[in-house]
């Protein structure tokens, strides 16, 4: 994954806040464990105790898999989780720190990561949060400028203003933790949706 700062958002306020990440290292604690996170999505439900599923075959008969489908309550059940997820992110502010490269108006752009041909505009929940990221990057001895931003704004404005396939990566440290929204309809404006040809959705 390639890191730097592209032109990715507006131009940052007049105050930018720096955070000596270092000092964040000894209170710093491991990514918490998914139950104590952000909700996880929810699990598959049990044979048992679904009322459409047929009773099990005798032993000695091989009972077939049920094949998922996009539209089982199972697909449903992930579909809210991550609508809840989404507009849960675009109520929030996140930290976001600032790139090397240029962005609107000659100022820094925002901290960005590509991935696979889709940049990431890389936002944090906290300064714990980015601390982690400092860390697992090495770099926690030097000082991180950020801007704290609406999530709503990195999805409907720095996105679109990205000029390429773009989505957010939120605590991409924390492992399950962190999540992704991707360019795709319904997360990102529909004219740079990477399936809007398409007409898909999340």
């Amino acid at each position: 994954m390639s890191e730097y700062g592209g032109k990715a958002s507006g131009p940052p306020q007049n105050r930018v806040p720096r955070s000596r990440l270092e000092d964040y290292a000894e209170m710093t604690a491991p990514p918490r464990e998914p139950s104590e996170g952000r909700p996880r999505p929810p699990a598959p439900e049990p044979a048992a105790a679904r009322a459409d599923v047929a009773a099990p075959a005798p032993p000695d008969v091989a009972a077939p898999s049920p094949a998922p489908t996009a539209d089982g309550p199972e697909a449903e059940a992930r579909r809210r989780w991550f609508a809840d997820l989404l507009e849960e992110f675009r109520q929030t502010a996140v930290l976001v720190p600032l790139g090397d490269g240029p962005g609107p108006d000659s100022e820094r752009g925002l901290l960005t990561s590509d991935l696979n041909g889709v940049r990431f505009i890389l936002a944090f929940s906290d300064e714990q949060a980015l601390s982690r990221y400092a860390l697992a990057r090495g770099e926690y001895h030097r000082e991180w400028a950020y801007q704290t931003i609406l999530g709503a704004r990195l999805l409907d404005v720095a996105v679109p203003a990205a000029g390429v396939p773009c989505g957010v990566a939120l605590d991409c440290a924390d492992g399950p933790d962190g999540a992704v929204f991707p360019p795709v309809r319904g997360v990102v404006p529909d004219e740079v949706a990477v399936d809007r040809e398409q007409g898909g959705a999340w």
